[in-house]
């Protein structure tokens, strides 16, 4: 079992490394001048890089000798067979909630051995936890409320021996449960008498939403053509949510759940069709053998986009455009149906992130996290009015999708995916808005936004609005796409942070100002394991403790950026880095450290906390050995781990 885990998660990241957009989109205003260009190439110092820092102002006015971190940090955990989590002294981090716990009252128990079925897996936690949101009681904000989490995607130990095939087929009980797996948990917690937090069960706001979950449609896309299928033919009802990984929220006490790299769980082999068809070929949708995670076409017709001209609507040949979006959870309402809201436009999307203004307009930061990839934003045309929930719930049926472009001097724009603007023309391919939104990707191409490494987790701080994003890695970068100004390393193992401020601190304005908050990667003058110079392209500029492929990342009210990574601990680039870990920055000193360690093999990912900042849960995915039971035995289950200061107090302080 763990040799195939090990497989499959080497299989994962090789499919990370593929790059999918055609197009450098590099103007001449983005070009770093020649000489430096090749410093970049050749091997480039620290004194290359002096036009990384810079003054956006709102968060560095002051320069203040006190750090915003409070917390004493902890060295890399270097040892293969660590399989626990380590956190800061005088904090301690206990498991919550994992794959298999009981999520619905009259959920089996899970069986250590994995041979729950799918019915008993639609009732528990699901697999891989990721982005998640603590929504709390307004009566009691601080000691009771309801923890939603996304389920990436499935491991193979979600089934007793592996994901397995009889003659070139999934069993369909098996592809079942992995659907089962995928998708959101909903789970209320309340402080015990001991001022301890725990599971409430039963509850009924408990909820599982899943790969077999119904959905409805919102949008510009609800009810049409590219939408509608065998299976659906009024294009208004979509099964299930796929590849969940980061998250948002709503000021009106809404989840928002963000279907990732859905390309994976579908295949068209029809060569011909794929050649022109966009909204299959630019987001990387396989084209022979079995689609690139799990094979589910073999069992579920659904999931085989190749087109069928004896079906309605081609059979299933736009199941693949049903996917890709924002579904809008209410976690007050378990009746409620989950929404897909294609006003948001379809591509792999990290996250969506607010940034709200004082009056009630608002904007939503997405990644796209596939090499080369752009930052986008959604714009509601309507405002947030407090109180008024009726209105605000047709709120993200409408506005504006934009799509980023880092200029060299530090400038900005956003660049709008509107029919009949900046080119977005029938002559040009997008013969309407539904065109623009289903193939934004392909949209972002021809505006000439810029291509990105990696683009992940978005966070807005919490007073200035400045807005930070990760660019987790790009190996493709100085090879693929040239270096510019904000993807400066040529092989970019280690990946960075930009920030940026929107022009008047206004979430809706058109242009902004930005700058390389840090590169990760280990300290200048670095030495490996020879003895030799790290390389260059491996050094970065980080000021305190050192990290890797910054993927997670999140404000407290207090102003503490907290930054999660995701990398190959077993990689001969990450030797350095240890386990994945999570990190506390001080936006005005840029300054770093290491707050906790997790397992081996694992990603440290999802973060949120009590209203009170006096509790923090973090994510457990994918942890390799034996956690959260650390015996060397036991399989492995994703888990949330909730962490707490042992004096009760603030979390970083």
């Amino acid at each position: 079992m763990k040799q195939d885990f090990q497989s499959f998660h080497a299989n994962l990241s090789a499919l990370d490394d593929q790059a999918i957009n055609p197009s450098a989109n590099v103007s001449l205003e983005q070009l770093v001048d020649r000489s430096r260009r090749n410093l970049l190439k050749g091997g480039m110092g620290l004194a290359a890089l002096g036009f990384l820092g810079g003054s956006l102002g709102a968060c560095r006015s002051a320069v203040q000798s006190e750090s915003l971190i409070g917390f004493k940090g902890i060295p890399t955990q270097l040892d293969p067979a660590f399989d626990g989590v380590q956190v800061a002294p005088g904090y301690s981090a206990r498991t919550f909630f994992s794959w298999g716990d009981a999520v619905m009252a009259d959920a089996p128990k899970w069986n250590p051995d994995a041979t729950d079925d799918w019915q008993a897996q639609l009732k528990q936690a699901g697999d891989n936890h990721d982005g998640m949101h603590f929504f709390p009681f307004p009566e009691n904000p601080d000691s009771h409320g309801l923890l939603v989490m996304n389920h990436e995607y499935v491991n193979p130990p979600l089934h007793p021996n592996g994901m397995t095939f009889i003659d070139g087929k999934r069993p369909l009980d098996e592809v079942r449960k992995e659907q089962a797996a995928h998708g959101v948990s909903v789970i209320e917690v309340k402080k015990d008498a001991q001022g301890q937090w725990q599971r409430v069960m039963p509850s009924r706001y408990n909820r599982r939403i899943s790969g077999m979950t119904p959905m409805a449609v919102g949008g510009p896309l609800a009810g049409n053509d590219a939408l509608k299928t065998a299976s659906d033919p009024s294009g208004r009802e979509i099964i299930g949510t796929l590849n969940n990984c980061s998250s948002g929220f709503t000021p009106w006490g809404t989840y928002l759940v963000c279907e990732e790299n859905w390309h994976n769980y579908f295949v068209n082999h029809d060569a011909e069709d794929m050649a022109k068809r966009v909204s299959h070929k630019r987001y990387g949708i396989e084209g022979k053998g079995l689609s690139k995670l799990y094979g589910w076409e073999t069992a579920d017709a659904r999931f085989n986009a190749t087109p069928d001209p004896t079906q309605p609507h081609g059979g299933h040949v736009h199941e693949p455009n049903r996917f890709g979006w924002v579904v809008e959870v209410d976690p007050f309402d378990p009746a409620s149906k989950p929404v897909k809201r294609t006003s948001f436009g379809r591509y792999c999307r990290e996250c969506s992130v607010l940034s709200l203004g004082d009056d009630g307009r608002m904007a939503f930061y997405s990644g796209d996290d596939t090499k080369g990839e752009y930052v986008y934003k959604f714009v509601p045309s309507g405002r947030y009015v407090a109180g008024d929930d009726q209105a605000n719930r047709r709120l993200l049926d409408d506005g504006t999708l934009y799509v980023a472009r880092f200029n060299a001097d530090g400038s900005g724009e956003w660049l709008a995916l509107v029919h009949g603007q900046n080119g977005l023309t029938a002559e040009n391919g997008f013969a309407d808005q539904a065109e623009v939104l289903l193939n934004a990707r392909a949209a972002g191409d021809h505006v000439g936004a810029t291509p990105m490494d990696r683009p992940e987790w978005v966070a807005v701080h919490p007073r200035s609005r400045e807005v930070y994003v990760t660019l987790t890695n790009n190996d493709n970068r100085g090879i693929k796409w040239p270096t510019d100004k904000a993807n400066p390393r040529p092989v970019n193992l280690h990946g960075q942070i930009l920030r940026w401020s929107e022009k008047g601190a206004d979430p809706t304005a058109t242009t902004f100002t930005w700058e390389v908050f840090l590169l990760a990667g280990e300290q200048p003058g670095a030495k490996d394991a020879e003895g030799e110079p790290v390389p260059a392209n491996l050094t970065g500029t980080i000021n305190g403790d050192i990290f890797s492929s910054p993927d997670g990342l999140a404000f407290d009210n207090a102003g503490r950026l907290w930054i999660e990574t995701d990398y190959g601990d077993d990689e001969a680039a990450m030797q350095a880095m240890g386990t994945n870990q999570l990190l506390c920055a001080d936006p005005r000193t840029r300054e770093v450290r290491r707050f906790l360690v997790g397992p081996r093999g694992c990603e440290i990912t999802g973060i949120t906390w009590s209203p009170d900042y006096r509790a923090m849960w973090i994510n457990v995915q994918h942890p390799e050995l034996s956690f959260p039971a650390s015996d060397g035995k036991t399989r492995p289950r994703a888990s949330t781990v909730l962490v707490t200061k042992d004096d009760g107090g603030i979390i970083g302080t």
